[in-house]
């Protein structure tokens, strides 16, 4: 070759893809390869994962082939061999000098038998065939001289063949992952036959005694290994007949067994092909290396732990006796699929794995593809322990193989599909690096290359190119591993540890797919009152072949232990029935209650106990999602939920519209305090603040939207500013469900304005907003109730402000005086409502406080309240509100400390209870015993209340006399019968009446007597 024409060669060879193109120049000249004649064998070899690597090999090759011109004809005439040969050249170091020891096998990447893949028969009989033993036997022997180099050699120089053919067609994307993870089982399981027929032959005497099945475990077992990795077995030996002792056949068995395990794991001439590992057996390496079929079974019943069921899962025979193989199936199979059951399986399974990856060296764990966080082992750890909880009663579950799992576990609603199929894309990502690592010396490892060392970054550059990152191949590797790892660790963490596997795992094994019988029996022990309505329920949710079918059978076991322990399992049932049906067809809803399972166990709890929190969530279904974590229900601040319902004013055009959408947003917050409340995540301040702010912010929408509605009629923009002041508990920031929002409207006309015309307009204003908010509509009124104005229904419904300093200075009475005390500004003109506080609070606070005979009115009217508002037959002792130590008791001593102090106290200026109450104690106005008396009663009469509201879904101010309605109160209380066998209405009935009692003994002291 000229040295013109070795430097046009160079400059091509480097845009091939070729490092050292000098030496790649001289190694084309020793293979008598011309850039022209042979440009295509030239193109396969740059197009491979390392072309110097292949350059060198296939120089090697020819090198030692009988006919070098033969290789090169063939190479140039078959493009299917070409790439094959050369994408194993340009792999694997292992391969290639397999090749050159035996230059002829070359031919295996080519013809038929190099493009298909082989049945697991065809490769038993192959490699039997190899060692001079006839596969149609049941017990193969091989014959001794049936190679030079003996039976084990041959045999094992047959297996690196059949693994090159392999390679070839891997290594040029003609077979899939799943199916040369198969064909490297299917061929070790033939090369244990065969090694097998080899120690039968060395040891006949031994053969004669007994019959020997092995197992296979792990990788093999599930027809999912590696290049290189070890094969894990067990061994299952019985005597040969009733005439032989079974000691003895045992003995001879583990010399079998013994002898078998030799053939792949000598280091001969071909290098160790791997190792038969039989650790996992019972015992592990201390116990025997063969056991009878009783042995494994008795070990397994008695003495198992959690992780030797999760290594049976892949269990298949793969060599060896084969009737006593399947008997080993059917004996220890049964056992896997009843592990789930055992006590605190998932969390052993678990744990486990966190050991597993805490014994990682250290600087390994970002490079170790199969045990590092995001490895192979979190995808392996996921999908078994989902197989081993589910498959306990779906056999679809029942696979050895990863991949074939994960379509099942998809297909079965058990994870979802997004889900499995990033688990199984990154399964097959880190399987493929995992192979090419073991090919290019075909030794056992799962370690990523060292990018910070020279081989390290030449490593990860033939891993790159073998994967197809041609641009930059170590970059583009490195981001792939860590995107993957990550993908990975996220779903396992997501899957592996969901609280649903605990739950499920926890079911007796007949209760996690019930008969119809059983069913109807177990609805009756978990305390249904109506089974075969539960049981109708039941049978419309799960019945079918859809995904959505499949979740709830996965799900509504659980769930009706979880519908048990509320108040109304029925209830809890149809409610669940009917948001499933609402929802059923919306993909994230099953998928939230089979992913987080907090979801299913508060809905069903809430469901079960609040008629209204059901009847929201009925109008709402989609509401379902605030569930999820606590902080979905925290209670908003006012700022995001005005800024929302100003977002939904500027939608909507009408004002029927966006107030009916402002209405909407107030129904989800209910839903959110209710939840909240009924979950414990917020207290009875709480769900009074919550209630309050959101009444407050849909009243000011409305406000804005009748304004504009009374100025689009009139065809001006209104001539006076308007304020809504909320009293009572509106204005004290303790609205209840069930409350109204009382309010009184103060106006006050623009400057220049007739004054006249500015009242008509205010009161045109009120009318807008109270229809619009009263508007029939699925969501919760919010009705406005101005009875608390001066002179009451018989009084003007707005007054201006100057009216209203008008009639307190001739008129106010001492219990207008004290309504004034929880008047607080909610809505309209912030600068009114400013100049109304300034004007009220010296009548509410007034200097020197109350005189005694203003005193002496407010207890006449108190206890004149008590004698003739308290319901006709309602019993004094348990009504809430009007009750003796209810609520108006606590509020009237608190209120009339107020009077009374405020003046000189700054602190007891509030318009809220507990923080005046509080203000009072830290006063000394109140005796500290006696202010925790009183807040224990207010705090106990304001939950009372508001459990009757959410079970009854209807308000109530007494505790219920049905026996039923106040055990749902008492069970949304958080009380519970005791072991005893003290009731829970009982408990409460009893914990109500002492802390009223006691209440009502410091409103008379303090309130009377002070």
């Amino acid at each position: 070759m000229t040295r013109e024409r070795l430097g046009t060669t160079v400059g091509s060879l480097a845009r091939r893809g070729f490092g050292d193109t000098a030496r790649a120049g001289r190694l084309m000249a020793e293979a008598g390869l011309h850039p022209e004649r042979h440009a295509d064998i030239i193109a396969a070899l740059g197009a491979t994962a390392d072309p110097d690597l292949a350059l060198l090999g296939l120089t090697r090759l020819l090198e030692r082939a009988p006919d070098p011109e033969e290789v090169r004809a063939e190479l140039c005439a078959d493009p299917d061999l070409r790439a094959r040969l050369a994408g194993v050249l340009g792999a694997s170091a292992a391969l290639t000098d397999h090749l050159v020891r035996h230059p002829e096998d070359w031919r295996e990447l080519r013809g038929a038998d190099a493009a298909r893949m082989p049945e697991a028969a065809e490769a038993r009989a192959g490699l039997l065939h190899i060692v001079g033993a006839d596969p149609t036997e049941a017990a193969p022997v091989a014959d001794p001289g049936v190679a030079p180099d003996g039976p084990a050699h041959a045999l094992r120089v047959a297996y690196r063949r059949r693994v090159l053919r392999l390679a070839g067609r891997d290594l040029t994307g003609a077979q899939r992952l799943d199916e040369v993870a198969a064909e490297l089982a299917d061929l070790a399981a033939a090369m244990l036959e065969a090694s097998l027929a080899v120690a039968r032959a060395e040891h006949p005497g031994d053969a004669a005694l007994c019959r020997l099945a092995v197992i296979g475990m792990g990788k093999c077992g599930g027809r999912e290994l590696n290049y290189v990795s070890d094969v894990d077995v067990v061994f299952v030996a019985e005597p040969a007949d009733d005439g032989v002792d079974e000691q003895a056949a045992l003995r001879a068995g583990a010399r079998l067994a013994a002898a078998m395990m030799r053939v792949p794991g000598s280091t001969d001439g071909e290098g160790t092909l791997w190792q038969v590992d039989a650790a996992l057996r019972p015992e592990g390496k201390n116990g025997p290396l063969v056991r009878p079929l009783s042995g494994h079974v008795a070990y397994y019943q008695r003495w198992a732990k959690t992780w030797e069921f999760q290594a049976l899962l892949k269990t298949r025979p793969i060599a060896g006796d084969a009737e006593l193989g399947a008997a080993y199936l059917d004996a220890i199979a049964p056992m896997v699929w009843h592990a789930a059951g055992r006590p605190n399986f998932v969390d052993d399974v678990q744990a486990m794995r966190r050991r597993v990856e805490a014994q990682l060296p250290p600087g390994e764990a970002e490079r170790q593809l199969k045990l590092g966080p995001g490895g192979l082992r979190d995808i392996e750890f996921c999908v078994q322990l989902l197989q081993l909880v589910h498959g306990r009663t779906d056999p679809a579950l029942r696979s050895g193989g990863t991949l074939a799992a994960l379509e099942e576990l998809s297909r079965g609603g058990y994870v979802g599909r997004q889900d499995a199929a990033g688990l199984a894309d990154a399964y097959r990502f880190l399987r493929r690096v995992e192979h090419l690592l073991q090919l290019f010396r075909l030794r056992r490892t799962h370690l990523l290359p060292d990018p910070g060392t020279p081989a390290g970054q030449e490593e990860l550059r033939r891993l790159g190119r073998a994967l197809g990152f041609t641009a930059n191949p170590v970059t583009d590797l490195t981001t792939a591993w860590r995107r993957v790892a990550g993908d990975v660790r996220r779903l396992h963490e997501k899957l592996f540890y969901r609280p649903l596997l605990n739950a499920v795992a926890r079911l007796p094994e007949d209760e996690v797919r019930l008969s119809a019988e059983q069913a109807r029996a177990r609805l009756e022990a978990l305390g249904f009152v109506d089974p075969a309505g539960a049981l109708r329920h039941l049978e419309a949710l799960t019945s079918g072949v859809s995904r959505r079918a499949a979740i709830q059978r996965t799900l509504l076991p659980v769930m009706l232990g979880w519908f048990s322990d509320a108040p109304d399992p029925d209830a809890g049932l149809l409610g669940f029935r009917q948001v499933s049906d609402a929802l059923g067809t919306t993909p994230w809803y099953l998928r939230l209650l089979r992913d987080d399972v907090r979801v299913a166990e508060r809905m069903a709890w809430l469901l079960g106990t609040s008629r209204y929190a059901t009847d929201l969530l009925l109008r709402a279904p989609e509401a379902v999602a605030i569930l999820t974590d606590d902080a979905g229900l925290a209670r908003r601040e006012a700022a995001g939920l005005a800024a929302e319902a100003d977002a939904a004013l500027r939608r909507h055009d009408s004002a029927e519209n966006a107030v009916a959408a402002v209405r909407a947003l107030r129904r989800r917050e209910l839903l959110r305090t209710a939840a909240a409340d009924l979950l414990d995540i917020t207290g009875v301040e709480g769900v009074g603040e919550a209630i309050t702010a959101i009444s407050a912010v849909t009243i000011e929408a409305a406000l804005r939207c009748a304004t504009s509605r009374v100025a689009a009629q009139r065809g001006e923009e209104p001539c006076t500013r308007l304020c809504v002041v909320g009293m009572g508990r509106f204005g004290g920031r303790e609205l209840t469900y069930a409350s109204d929002a009382d309010v009184m409207f103060v106006h006050e006309p623009l400057p220049g304005a007739d004054p006249a015309a500015a009242t008509e307009t205010a009161n045109a204003i009120v009318r807008e907003l109270r229809r619009l908010l009263e508007l029939p509509a699925a969501d919760p009124p919010l009705r406005v109730d101005a009875d608390l104005r001066p002179e009451g229904r018989s009084g003007p419904m707005v007054r201006t402000l100057d009216s209203y300093a008008a009639y307190y200075r001739r008129w106010s009475a001492a219990w207008e005086s004290q309504a004034l005390l929880r008047a607080a500004p909610m809505a309209g003109d912030p600068g009114l409502g400013e100049r109304f506080t300034e004007l009220i609070d010296p009548i509410r606070y007034p200097a020197d406080g109350v005189d005694e005979a203003a005193v002496r009115e407010i207890r006449r009217l108190k206890a004149r309240m008590e004698a003739e508002r308290l319901p006709r037959g309602a019993d004094p002792a348990l009504h809430t509100k009007l009750g003796r130590g209810g609520l108006s008791d606590v509020e009237w001593v608190v209120q009339l400390l107020q009077l009374r102090h405020a003046h000189a106290v700054p602190e007891l200026r509030t318009t809220s209870t507990l923080p005046a109450l509080d203000a009072a104690v830290a006063a000394d106005l109140l005796d500290p015993e006696d202010g925790a008396i009183l807040e224990l009663a207010w705090r106990l009469a304001s939950r009372v209340r508001g459990a009757v509201m959410l079970v009854r879904g209807r308000p109530g101010d007494s505790i219920p006399s049905d026996l039923r309605d106040r055990s749902a109160v008492a069970g949304a209380l958080g009380y519970r019968t005791e072991e005893e066998g003290e009731g829970a209405p009982e408990l409460l009935i009893q914990d109500y009446r002492r802390v009223a009692r006691r209440a009502r003994t410091v409103m008379e002291r303090v309130f009377y007597d002070s």
